[in-house]
């Protein structure tokens, strides 16, 4: 499982140019079933995901697909978890 963040750089003001394929690639990884949540970093800082189903590398390769990341508007960091323990909602994650 992993966190991905997305913070804004100085490039911030290049967003709304590439926000449409931002929502798009955002798109395909739910429809991929590899996004499980996504949301804004506050205040403004930029956004995070939370994926699974995925190696590292595969990840690392889609995030750079993110044009907000082809386009430096966003720095971003993939976090990896082992999960240990989970609420039974979330067991899921450990498989």
């Amino acid at each position: 499982m992993f966190i991905v963040t997305l913070r804004f750089s100085d490039s911030k003001a290049k967003a709304p140019q590439f926000m449409e394929g931002h929502n798009d690639w955002i798109k395909r990884g739910f429809e991929d079933g590899i996004f499980l949540l996504t949301g804004g970093l506050q205040p403004s800082l930029g956004g995070a995901i939370l994926a699974h189903r995925i190696s590292r590398s595969e990840l690392e390769a889609r995030v750079l697909d993110d044009p907000f990341v082809a386009e430096g508007i966003v720095s971003a960091e993939i976090l990896e978890i082992a999960p240990g323990r989970t609420d039974e909602r979330l067991a899921f994650l450990k498989a």
